[in-house]
Parts: structure tokens; C-alpha cells; sequence
């Protein structure tokens, strides 16, 4: 029972180091129009409007885009204010590919 508790506790750590970069995933939705999607990019992250368009363009094109990268705590934060704004957006870590 200790190897499986060590083995459980080792996940755990894994999950939550914060040397492994979180990414932020907005993904594509029927629901929202393009021009509120670059808009919400723009207010939230600061993207110009540029890089706002660009991002949902995949978004809109690739089904997702990653629109943000840091520890999971601020990709948490950031999936909440995406959510509050209604957009479809998830974290996973960096490291598990898209």
C-alpha cells in the first residue's frame, strides 16, 4: 500500500509543478461571432488586434487555438474570466500536446 501511495502522491506533484508550463485552449462554438471573439482576446489578454484576429481565425478555421501559457493557477483564472465572457475554453498541461 506505501508504493501506491507514493505512486499517488507522485501524480499529484507532477500535476500541480510548476516547471511544467499550462496552456489556455479557446475553442470554436457555434454560439459566438467572430468579430466578439477577437474583441473578448483583445480585453482580457491585451492582444493587439492583429493577434486577437489572427488567434480566432484559428480558433474559427482549426476548431481551437492556445491564446495563453503559465502556471495552471493563471490558466485557471483565465478559463473562469473566458467562461464569464461565454466563450468554450479549457487548460491542460503544456507538455500533453494539442
Amino acid at each position: 500500500m506505501v508504493k501506491l501511495d507514493e505512486k499517488i502522491e507522485e501524480a499529484i506533484k507532477e500535476i500541480f509543478n510548476g516547471d511544467k508550463p499550462w496552456i489556455t485552449i479557446v475553442w470554436d462554438d457555434p454560439v459566438n461571432l467572430m468579430t466578439y471573439v477577437t474583441y473578448v482576446l483583445m480585453e482580457l489578454f491585451g492582444y493587439s488586434r492583429e493577434k486577437a484576429h489572427e488567434l480566432m481565425m484559428k480558433v474559427h478555421t482549426e476548431g481551437k487555438a492556445i491564446v495563453s501559457t503559465g502556471s495552471r493557477e493563471e490558466m485557471e483564472h483565465d478559463v473562469a474570466r473566458l467562461h464569464e465572457y461565454g466563450l468554450w475554453a479549457t487548460l491542460q498541461r503544456g507538455d500533453q500536446g494539442l
